[in-house]
């Protein structure tokens, strides 16, 4: 499943990196949820959940019917101790 994941996100990745930004894989749950992490200008654009939910979960549910949703998993920075 993850292989098919990340073959649709390779699709998508032009469309995102022309203005900008990417997206990166993080996981594939067992109940078929992506977790995604938006980068880039996607990843502080204020359009970035229309483009989570009307781009990039539409086009995956299209393509693997089995995907739930699509979601975002935030970059948390880190923080030196």
């Amino acid at each position: 499943m993850r292989d098919r994941v990340q073959k649709v996100l390779d699709e998508i990745r032009p469309f995102l990196q022309r203005d900008g930004g990417d997206v990166e894989l993080v996981d594939v749950t067992p109940g078929n949820v992506v977790q995604v992490r938006l980068r880039g200008a996607c990843g502080s654009c204020p359009g970035a959940t229309m483009t989570l939910k009307n781009g990039i979960e539409r086009t995956m549910k299209q393509r693997i019917p089995e995907i739930v949703s699509v979601e975002n998993v935030p970059n948390i920075p880190q923080f030196a101790v």
